[in-house]
């Protein structure tokens, strides 16, 4: 009777830190099925032995912020490699800000914050990712993929894909927003058709996210200074190879990362949303940033309320004047250090936590001593920017985002500066019941000087997806009525509105807030020195309106949007659709 050889090893048995979970899917004899599939993908027994390191990529046609992602993705993808780790690039979803806005598909985009977050969370929970390098591009795909690291808790690293270099029209720099401004004067008779069409054709030179301090810009900052990215990598242009090199970085950083199980439970604090919030209010950041950050913070378990953002920018001067409030881009700050020359203003100031946790296990202040003595982040007295002030000498005392309440918004309100700090505006509501109606208004010439344009019934409920509206807001200004208009609503704008335009109002129309009561011709207060959001009804009044209020039928009975129309909570909170998450720290 032969006797047989057992193997020398059991199929399967690598050299691999026990706390990896991808042992689940790569180790033992039971896994050799799963190891076939990894083989017929080209991953051979070094990578099986390796941290599995997922790569979602939301890379796609449909937007510049996105085309060139693939590119992105891939010079992570070399670094992880470089660094030991078996990545494993899958692709998620984006919507185009820019090319739904003003339409009803804008509403898909709040939505797809919450889909990214979701299917990210899907993919590496089920295939037992170990690590993650989140990629980002257009605006929601930023706090969608942060949302997802923050829910996993695994070790992460984030990597933006760049912003845009501004275009040129008529000797200046241009961006996507003077084209949306472009309509406006157009309907108005103010620009030619002839120029509109030249400044459409020369406004997006290429690839990258929207050039100014608009919401990807602004996110990609606030990705910095959470923590959660490396300092210093939000603002290099999408098309430069400073931009390969900090995604290559990212990826040999995320095998640092997992080895060192550094997660972000690990990294996120209430200071951290406190540095983030700063540096947002400094730069003049999106108003989308207030949503997203009681978003990121809910995932993280961090009590954030909206009343503290005005806290923080009473005390935060405002000390980058860029897009929209002012005339310069995101690739002008990167010319000159880039957010950690902000935060470093921030810190010296006692504005800013120094001891925060980043994801290079170093602190915020130990990593701006290290882009000073090894990469040669220039002095503060050697930057010479026009743009960029001092904390003693700010371009605003105060920090860019209010928060107002008031009759009409009890549970609050957002508006971001971008002129008058001490504007206050008394008018008659002109009441509209969606986006179209009141752009129909605005473009047909009815606007009056002293108007309150009112657009409810756009939260995150009612909309269902809480519509950016920077096509009205824009066309607003376009028409000249930049500082004697005033626009609420329960929507949000983009990160490129600029104006007296108040966002966020909850609650909600949909919900029966305030909001809902408001009739034509009602006298309504927007004041910013007292953040003061009011209608002129007495309490009796508002109350007696809406006791006589009907809830709207829903604007879609079945389908996505009314899936997670179904389940968004109050702009107040986030508008999240995963409430009450609260980790053990």
């Amino acid at each position: 009777m032969s006797q047989q050889t057992p193997p020398e090893t059991e199929p399967g048995s690598y050299e691999k830190d026990e706390r990896l979970r991808s042992r689940e899917v790569t180790e033992g004899a039971e896994r050799a099925p799963h190891r076939a599939m990894f083989r017929a993908m080209g991953f051979d027994d070094e990578d099986l032995s390796s941290p599995l390191v997922g790569v979602p990529n939301p890379a796609a046609d449909i937007t510049p912020c996105n085309v060139h992602l693939d590119d992105v993705a891939a010079s992570a993808i070399e670094g992880i490699e470089d660094g030991g780790g078996m990545p494993i690039e899958f692709g998620t979803v984006t919507i185009s800000d820019a090319i739904s806005m003003g339409t009803e598909g804008m509403k898909a985009s709040l939505i797809s914050r919450e889909l990214i977050a979701d299917s990210v969370e899907l993919v590496s929970f089920g295939e037992r990712m170990d690590a993650l390098v989140t990629v980002a591009g257009c605006d929601k795909n930023l706090p969608g993929m942060l949302m997802a690291s923050i829910r996993t808790d695994l070790p992460s690293v984030f990597l933006y894909g760049g912003s845009i270099m501004p275009g040129e029209h008529d000797g200046r720099d241009v961006t996507i927003v003077q084209v949306f401004e472009g309509v406006g004067a157009y309907a108005q008779g103010e620009m030619s058709g002839e120029e509109l069409d030249e400044l459409e054709r020369n406004a997006c030179p290429g690839a990258g996210s929207c050039g100014g301090m608009f919401t990807a810009n602004t996110m990609a900052s606030i990705s910095e200074a959470l923590g959660m990215a490396p300092l210093g990598s939000a603002s290099a242009p999408a098309e430069d190879h400073e931009r390969y090199a900090i995604a290559r970085r990212a990826g040999e950083l995320a095998v640092d990362v997992v080895e060192a199980d550094r997660r972000p439970s690990d990294i996120l604090s209430k200071e951290s949303f406190e540095n983030a919030i700063a540096l947002q209010t400094a730069i003049g950041g999106s108003t989308n940033g207030v949503l997203h950050l009681l978003a990121l913070a809910a995932e993280a378990g961090i009590d954030l309320s909206i009343e503290e953002f005005d806290e923080i920018s009473r005390r935060t001067p405002k000390i980058a004047d860029l897009q929209p409030g002012g005339e310069r881009v995101m690739n002008d700050l990167h010319e000159v250090g880039g957010v950690p020359v902000v935060v470093r203003r921030l810190l010296e100031a006692d504005l800013f936590h120094g001891d925060a946790m980043t994801v290079t296990g170093r602190t915020i202040a130990e990593e701006l001593a290290v882009l000073e003595d090894e990469h040669g982040l220039p002095a503060d007295e050697e930057i010479e920017a026009d743009f960029l002030y001092t904390i003693s000498d700010p371009k605003e005392p105060e920090g860019a985002i209010k928060v107002l309440d008031g009759n009409l918004a009890p549970d609050g309100a957002v508006l971001k500066v971008t002129g008058d700090d001490e504007f206050y505006h008394e008018g008659p509501a002109r009441i509209f019941e969606d986006e179209e109606a009141a752009m129909r208004y605005v473009q047909e010439g009815h606007i009056e000087s002293g108007d309150v344009i009112v657009i409810r019934n756009e939260g995150p409920k009612g909309g269902p997806g809480m519509r950016e509206m920077l096509g009205v807001t824009a066309a607003v200004v376009g028409a000249g009525h930049e500082d004697d208009v005033a626009l609420l609503t329960d929507g949000r704008f983009s990160g490129g509105t600029r104006g007296p335009m108040v966002g966020h109002v909850a609650p909600e129309a949909f919900v029966g807030g305030p909001i809902a009561a408001l009739e034509d011709g009602d006298r309504i207060t927007v004041d910013i020195p007292e953040r003061t959001l009011a209608v002129d009804l007495s309490e009796s009044e508002l109350d007696a309106r809406l006791a006589d209020w009907e809830q709207p039928e829903p604007a879609y009975p079945g389908g996505v949007l009314a899936k997670y129309g179904n389940a968004f909570g109050s702009a107040a909170n986030g508008a999240v659709t995963n409430p009450g998450v609260r980790r053990d720290k």
